[in-house]
């Protein structure tokens, strides 16, 4: 009896050490695929590689918080540009993006960040009453205004979404139906159509391999 006991024991490490072993590999467990990247390709003096990114912006949100760039520091971002009046493809997208907006509710390291191209209708307390309509309980939506010139900037020069020349003047407008999912490191990564159940869908199936792709490369550092 005394020698079946101590094998029991011994027995009692190999689960153990096999649920350690494949909680760790599941951890270091390498995306299926990675998601290509948008823009322009830099090489510079030493050979390496640089990708397109998303410029410095300020901007004003549905809270009258200032963001900057910096202030979204390690977040992945779906960008899109509407306005509050639109009655054709806005409401499509933003109906869309909320599926998104609930699909990830306790992901905190992404955010929607929807710009105005309307700054002159759509004020802070404008914003704001449409983000509570859009169903907004949090800061991971943002909605946000600022000056035309900038705002239209940011739709064609970082997220390359408009490739039409303008230059946020008083006849200027863009009215686009892409969302920009940008990573952390602020490279875009993706474009989809946002009336387009399809193109949402693909949209959800990206997002859950870009934060696998961050979560791996966080967890793999030395």
């Amino acid at each position: 009896m005394k020698s079946k006991i101590q094998a029991y024991w011994l027995l009692i490490p190999i689960p153990l050490i096999f649920l350690v072993w494949f909680f760790y590999a599941e951890k270091k467990e390498a995306p299926l695929r990675y998601l290509p990247y948008f823009g322009p390709k830099f090489v510079d003096s030493n050979k390496d590689s640089t990708y397109h990114s998303i410029k410095d912006f300020s901007f004003v949100n549905q809270h009258g918080e200032t963001i900057t760039l910096d202030s979204l520091k390690n977040k992945i971002i779906i960008t899109e540009f509407f306005f509050t009046t639109c009655q054709s493809i806005c409401p499509i997208m933003n109906t869309n993006l909320q599926k998104v907006y609930q699909r990830f509710a306790k992901q905190n390291d992404l955010l929607i960040l929807s710009h105005t191209v309307d700054p002159e209708q759509d004020s802070v307390p404008v914003l704001k009453t449409y983000a509570e309509l859009q169903g907004v309980k949090d800061r991971r939506w943002m909605f946000v205004t600022g000056s035309k010139k900038d705002l239209y900037q940011a739709a064609r020069k970082s997220y390359l979404l408009n490739a039409e020349e303008g230059d946020g003047g008083e006849d200027d407008f863009i009215h686009t139906q892409n969302f920009a999912l940008v990573d952390k490191n602020k490279h875009i990564r993706g474009y989809y159509d946002g009336t387009d159940s399809v193109e949402i869908n693909r949209l959800i199936t990206d997002l859950h391999l870009l934060i696998q792709e961050h979560d791996y490369k966080k967890n793999s550092k030395p």
